[in-house]
């Protein structure tokens, strides 16, 4: 707003750009609703998991169909992250930044216990346990934290152990979300949360940011802003990184991001010129400063970009995996979080709830 917007404005004086922000849920939200109105966006800022849903409902520009420069702009761009916007033989976005989530640990807390950083999931489990209980204050704290039971929170733990959603064609999930690593990947959870060693997904927990600046949460995996959060919050608070750890299916956190992608319908000449800025090397720079990880080759070149403590999550995204990258991920996604809290928060049965979630995630993959 105060830096990207002006400049480009300065340098394309035929246009202005009326930026019009949203809560995240909502923004995916209204772009369904709009879509039946014809009410959409020229361009628009789009969570990588979203592209196929619209795609599928046929309001993004093909890119490289229909933009002559496509190749030139994007060959910028990191390949993995660009992978994001391609569906069905078509760059429907381009990779506007990109991330995902390493370990966060309480530095004392583990030293106190004479815990070495984790580095296999067996070592996570058994230092979750080992630095759960009571503090001196005889407050409960908790080893492992997360804030949700979404795909986003939970697949790098599934992946790691070795399990799955789906198969590679992402075409069918029974076999690999009902799987004998997915689902004891889930009863590990469901286990520890009874025993007091996992928590933050419930109504009412602590936030993680507070619960983990003040010692109640010890162990946690976030993203490159978490970094920004708790030097805002809690800068006196000492906190080390980490790789996610390995498992029988080795180490892969989740890769996240946001595209930028154009609609059909809007003033595309516009709407390119701004995607093409936004993906140049000064803006992608210019956001690497409020902790975005940039796509642009150059950019990451930058000193920028090499003094903002990246370095862990660049590691961690050479081995991080994308979410299934199919239409209907939104609502799977909904369905396994529903499933996941029934097991972990309910107690119900794992292979017998993970049975059924298959079976339904079977016939949207289809559809």
């Amino acid at each position: 707003m105060n830096v990207l917007i002006p400049k480009f404005e300065e340098e394309n004086p035929g246009y202005k750009v009326n930026a019009v922000s949203h809560e995240w849920a909502e923004l995916h939200d209204k772009i369904i609703v709009n879509a039946g109105s014809d009410s959409l966006p020229d361009v628009a800022r789009l969570d990588i998991a979203w592209v196929p849903e619209f795609q599928k409902m046929d309001i993004l520009v093909p890119l490289d169909k229909e933009m002559s420069d496509f190749s030139e702009v994007s060959g910028n761009l990191l390949d993995s992250a660009m992978s994001t916007g391609f569906v069905k033989g078509n760059y429907y976005a381009m990779a506007l930044n990109t991330n995902t989530k390493i370990l966060f640990y309480n530095e004392q807390a583990l030293a106190d216990a004479g815990i070495a950083v984790p580095q296999t999931m067996d070592e996570l489990y058994a230092a979750a346990a080992k630095l759960s209980g009571t503090n001196a204050a005889g407050q409960q704290v908790w080893g492992l934290n997360e804030p949700a039971l979404s795909g986003w929170n939970i697949l790098p733990y599934i992946w790691s152990n070795g399990g799955a959603i789906t198969n590679e064609d992402y075409t069918k999930a029974s076999g690999y979300l009902n799987s004998a690593a997915t689902v004891d990947t889930v009863k590990k959870f469901a286990d520890m949360y009874k025993k007091g060693q996992f928590t933050g997904f419930n109504s009412g927990d602590i936030p993680m940011t507070d619960g983990f600046g003040t010692g109640r949460y010890m162990m946690l995996l976030e993203g490159p802003w978490k970094t920004a959060e708790m030097n805002g919050a809690y800068p006196d608070f000492k906190y080390g990184t980490g790789n996610m750890p390995a498992g029988s299916g080795g180490s892969h956190s989740v890769l996240g991001g946001e595209d930028i992608a154009m609609f059909k319908g809007g003033n595309s000449e516009g709407a390119w010129l701004f995607m093409k800025f936004m993906t140049s090397e000064f803006a992608q720079e210019e956001m690497a400063k409020c902790g975005q990880i940039p796509v642009n080759k150059t950019a990451l070149e930058s000193d920028t970009v090499k003094n903002a403590a990246f370095a862990p999550f660049l590691e961690a995204i050479t081995t991080a995996v994308a979410r299934p990258p199919v239409a209907s991920w939104s609502e799977i996604d909904n369905l396994l979080s529903v499933a996941v809290t029934d097991i972990i928060v309910n107690g119900a049965d794992a292979q017998t709830k993970l049975d059924a979630l298959a079976a339904q995630v079977d016939t949207l993959l289809v559809g």
